[in-house]
């Protein structure tokens, strides 16, 4: 596991990406095509940048990405042939988040989210916390994903993590919950995959 562990911190250190879990991205987008040229990003709990700065390669100079942490980190200079990068350093569940994530994009053709809660120690009170997160993400895309457009979240394994399954399912036309290679072994992080969304009649 170690060796895992030091092939990926090494190989985001040479391609200049701050962390380790930008390949649990690049591992999806190979395999399921959810980024396209073009795209706008939605980018929850983005610090430390890895998953903003992959993403604005991908989608290129005609895209854009939103970046949201309540933590800071990252400046995110924008790359060459990349899209630009608006970071906002807030809370991603607030109205006041909200006006400023619509006054960039009112849709976004992905949404995306790395987050994980302030671990306790304790397997259940974590994963509850976790599906917590999810679940607003979820709230957020149904709010800001276009109609067509992809999610992909992480979240943690456990107790009722298949209803959360299920409730994502009418949202998209297709739901697959995906483990990364790059994901260390013993880790309970699963990411939820959302393709082709489908935009309810109230929405």
């Amino acid at each position: 596991m170690k060796e895992v562990q030091d092939f990926y911190f090494k190989k985001a250190k040479k391609e200049g990406y701050p962390a380790r879990s930008v390949y649990k991205l690049e591992e999806a987008q190979q395999k399921y095509h959810l980024l396209h040229k073009g795209d706008a990003v939605l980018d929850l709990g983005c610090q430390p940048g890895s998953w903003s700065l992959y993403a604005a390669k991908v989608v290129g100079p005609a895209g854009v990405v939103v970046g949201v942490d309540i933590q800071t980190g990252n400046d995110f200079k924008l790359r060459a042939g990349s899209a630009p990068i608006h970071f906002f350093h807030d809370n991603a569940f607030t109205d006041e988040t909200e006006a400023r994530i619509r006054a960039v994009r009112e849709r976004f053709q992905v949404v995306l989210s790395d987050m994980a809660p302030r671990t306790s120690g304790n397997r259940w009170t974590d994963q509850q916390l976790s599906l917590r997160l999810a679940r607003r993400v979820v709230e957020l895309a149904r709010k800001f994903l276009a109609p067509g457009g992809n999610f992909y979240c992480k979240v943690f394994e456990g107790e009722d993590f298949k209803e959360l399954v299920d409730e994502l399912r009418p949202l998209c036309g297709q739901v697959k919950v995906v483990k990364p290679k790059s994901s260390r072994s013993e880790s309970r992080e699963v990411f939820l995959l959302g393709l082709a969304y489908k935009a309810m009649n109230n929405e």
